[in-house]
């Protein structure tokens, strides 16, 4: 087993540590009441619990392959591992022993499908067995498992019951004797990252760092020469050309990641690959990991990401193009390399506090991350598109259906991305009411956030120890946040002296009824695009805190494109929306286009006249919660 160095190490919080109220305690109570068991339902009625249940016949190939040679029905697994790991969060929040029942029952039917050596794969024992372990590029075996550790390791900590644990625990020390570098080992990694993250879990939660050295040794290979994929291809006597994508990168394969500088391919698939590597960086202090990461980090959110946080802009590869290549229209920005960002923003954060991590953190998660999640919890969006004729909308599932779960799970967990913890020091990320319980040097410490967030920036935190205890307290203070203030104990600090990479360090002897209070104005902001971005060029963003707003034909009428926004805001008032979650829609004074004395000209040789009129701006995570319609991110702009 390899020597784990410990150094200032962040983890974050368990999730049963952390209860949220407040904004993302109406979001968790939708997850609760709906998704949740809707998730299931539709793996059932898509055939994916009877796939797995030996007592009935296989299924056979229901989702037909595909020229890649293979179907999305392979990765049945990691679709029902994501609904066990959403059910098991939600758990936490409103117990349901019906539901848990349900997932009882598919706990034991993987129970019975496993394989003596400890292999778990319901696609390559029942339907294709002749397969296993021969085409891990495009097969997602390694994926599916890395999804059912997931899950695994949420339902033990949600209902103590190890049954899945020990099924995955098995399967993972299966997989310690295929891979590796001796004899008769495979020396290669799976083409969809997941099993790097998920391995991680199962040690912090077993304590067997067995399977820590098992993720390092996916990530360590990964791109290095001679090529796992090639030389698999030529043992399996495929066609080295005949395959998806034609390109490594497609996969973040085409360099050892030490090296890779550039973030390419398939925007999960990279996401979930750094976050691993990211894990990998905490557990073994490892500053050369550390720094490939710092270099994609910059070349994801300077040269390839949406305002909203979202990634990828291609359906093509449902990744990465040209750099400063983001159509607004046809926007892939699919919704699990949103939340893919949100867990490797995360994971960045393990080796210490950086707002650089945390405010891109929170941009993925309120906006590219939650709009696709219906306010009711009951459909989804796949792509985000920053721009809409009023003919995109959220729908009930999809013959891929990875996205629902994904940001279900994100939401039912959230809590344990608000926080870290390390052995002397908790930090804020993320604000949202709620009230963590952690071990700090041998004590229980609860921190209490209260806050109206992220409609109000105003939030204050409560202390509450057995006895008087020396810990540090870091507080996020957002880029964005102009004039941010910050007291203890109603007595006013001055920023500047406590602030470390953009969070407010606070250290001293902590007493019960301590109090932290933070403001953080709420003000709407202009946003401009870097000019290489062809599709913003004259057009402005706006947002209030982290939050992306935009403009929806169901306010503001048709010909959105007309609207028109000065060069200096004028206020025209705010509403809060009980129809939309409390949320708060601002309005603001425009100009407008005329269209309608344009008559019926496709050209002509002077512009159209503009009136004065008002524009109402809601919330972009929240757009299509309504009647259908046009969307409007980014807005025609005014010169100066």
């Amino acid at each position: 087993m390899s020597k784990i160095i410990k150094d200032r190490q962040f983890r974050p919080a368990a999730v049963p540590n952390v209860k949220v109220a407040g904004f993302w305690g109406k979001w968790q109570d939708a997850v609760c009441n709906a998704t949740a068991e809707i998730l299931l339902d539709r793996c059932v009625e898509a055939g994916m619990v009877s796939a797995i249940d030996v007592e009935q016949p296989s299924p056979g190939i229901v989702i037909p392959l595909q020229p890649w040679g293979g179907t999305t029905q392979m990765f049945w697994d990691s679709d029902l591992g994501k609904s066990i790991e959403t059910i098991a969060y939600s758990l936490y929040r409103k117990p349901n022993p019906r539901l848990e029942a349900r997932v009882d029952a598919i706990v034991d039917l993987y129970e019975k499908l496993q394989d003596k050596d400890g292999y778990l794969n319901a696609w390559f024992q029942r339907i294709q067995p002749e397969r296993r372990w021969k085409n891990l590029r495009d097969h997602h075996e390694l994926y599916c498992a890395g999804h059912l550790i997931e899950a695994a390791v949420a339902y033990f900590q949600a209902t103590g019951k190890r049954k899945l644990l020990d099924i995955m625990c098995r399967y993972a020390d299966y997989m310690l004797t295929v891979f590796g570098k001796g004899p008769g080992q495979i020396p290669g990694y799976d083409g969809h990252e997941e099993i790097e993250l998920a391995l991680v879990k199962l040690a912090r939660v077993t304590g067997n760092y067995k399977y820590l050295d098992l993720s390092k040794f996916f990530v360590d290979e990964r791109g290095t020469e001679p090529h796992f994929f090639t030389e698999e291809s030529k043992r399996d006597r495929r066609d080295l050309k005949d395959y998806i994508q034609k390109t490594y990168e497609y996969g973040q394969a085409h360099l050892p990641v030490r090296d890779q500088r550039k973030v390419v391919g398939h925007a999960v698939r990279a996401m979930y690959l750094y976050s691993g590597m990211a894990d990998i960086a905490t557990e073994y202090n490892d500053d050369s990991l550390t720094q490939a990461l710092e270099a994609l980090w910059d070349d994801l959110v300077n040269k390839q990401m949406y305002i909203t946080g979202g990634i990828g802009p291609a359906a093509s590869n449902e990744g990465f193009t040209d750099y400063y290549d983001l159509p607004n229209d046809t926007a892939y920005a699919e919704t699990c390399a949103s939340v893919g960002l949100v867990f490797w923003a995360s994971r960045m954060l393990g080796r210490g506090p950086n707002r650089e991590y945390a405010d891109i953190m929170e941009q993925a998660l309120f906006n590219g991350a939650l709009s696709g999640l219906s306010m009711d919890g009951k459909t989804f969006f796949y792509d985000n598109p920053l721009e809409s004729t009023g003919k995109h909308h959220r729908w009930k599932w999809h013959h891929c259906p990875c996205c629902p779960p994904n940001i279900a799970r994100l939401v039912a967990s959230i809590g344990s991305y608000m926080y870290g913890v390390a052995d002397t020091e908790i930090a804020v990320h993320l604000f949202g009411e709620s009230t963590l319980k952690c071990e700090l040097a041998g004590a229980e410490v609860e921190l209490k956030q209260a806050t109206n967030y992220p409609w109000d920036g105003r939030i204050s935190f409560t202390i509450n120890t057995p006895q008087p205890l020396s810990f540090a307290l870091s507080v996020r203070i957002p880029a964005w946040a102009e004039d941010a203030a910050i007291k203890i104990n109603n007595q006013p600090v001055e920023l500047a002296s406590v602030i470390s990479d953009g969070y407010a360090r606070i250290e001293r002897e902590w007493v019960s009824g301590d109090q932290v209070d933070l403001d953080l104005p709420l003000m709407l902001r202009p946003q401009f695009a870097n000019p290489k971005v062809r599709q913003d060029v004259g057009r402005v963003a706006l947002m209030r805190g982290p939050l992306v707003y935009c403009a929806e034909e169901v306010d503001n009428g048709a010909d959105l494109n007309a609207v028109v926004v000065p060069a200096k805001l004028s206020d025209g008032g705010s509403e809060v929306l009980p129809d939309l979650n409390g949320a708060v829609a601002v309005d603001i004074k425009v100009e407008r286009e005329d269209v309608t004395e344009w008559g019926e000209q496709l050209y002509r040789s002077t512009p159209a006249t503009r009136e004065p009129a008002n524009l109402r701006l809601i919330p972009y995570h929240l757009w299509d919660n309504r009647k259908p319609g046009s969307m409007l991110v980014w807005l025609p702009s005014a010169k100066e």
